[in-house]
């Protein structure tokens, strides 16, 4: 028991030794890094430059001479960016003594390359009807509604598409009825009905009972 008390009051007094010391180590890798950033071509300020801390998502921007200035760690890598210039990456050296640093960063025109644009001159009269009369307009919904709604479209898909569940129910149910509807007697025949002939006529020039 006296053993680990005697312990336990080493650990407390030399507390305070190892606090003072990293907060020493950690005071000694801070850095005030300032300094403005330049055009390569005309030595011209740039405002609005983003500078961040890699790794860290802290950053400023310059001013509208160029100066800037942030906290930095020894080691930390510090990335120049702004829009028609290239990317800078700047590293803070480990071993640099003292707790400031000043840069002067310079950043590149970055060329951008566009499409080229063709101008042709204005088409005569002639020309511009014979373009407008030839002109493939698409249809717009009131006309493809119109269309997919047509008796023989309606009729071909009719022919071609299988039923789906619903109507197969509503069929064999319908079928069940009348089955059902005509237990214990003959149920009567069409043959001599003039509507169903017609029907039939009609059903046959529309060529509902050819070959699918």
């Amino acid at each position: 028991m006296k053993k680990l008390l005697r312990q336990s009051l080493l650990i407390m007094a030399f507390m305070p030794f190892a606090a003072k010391a990293q907060f020493e180590t950690f005071r000694d890798s801070v850095v005030q890094l300032y300094g403005v950033v330049m055009t390569a071509d005309s030595l011209r300020g740039l405002p609005a430059v983003s500078i961040l801390v890699k790794g860290t998502g802290r950053g400023t921007l310059t001013n509208g001479q160029g100066v800037f200035s942030i906290v930095v760690l020894k080691g930390d890598e510090i990335e120049f960016s702004c829009i028609g210039f290239k990317n800078k990456i700047t590293k803070i050296p480990t071993n640099m003594e003292g707790n400031q640093f000043s840069i002067i960063q310079l950043m590149v025109n970055d060329t951008s390359f566009l499409p080229a644009a063709i101008i042709k001159p204005r088409p005569s009269r002639e020309q511009f009807e014979r373009d407008f009369v030839g002109t493939d307009v698409p249809d717009d919904n009131i006309e493809i509604a119109r269309r997919n709604t047509d008796m023989a479209t309606r009729r071909m898909l009719m022919r071609t598409l299988p039923n789906d569940g619903k109507e197969s129910v509503n069929m064999n149910l319908a079928r069940s009825a009348q089955k059902y509807y005509y237990t214990g007697q003959a149920p009567p025949m069409n043959i001599f009905n003039p509507f169903a002939w017609g029907e039939f006529i009609r059903s046959w020039k529309r060529g509902d009972y050819k070959k699918k």
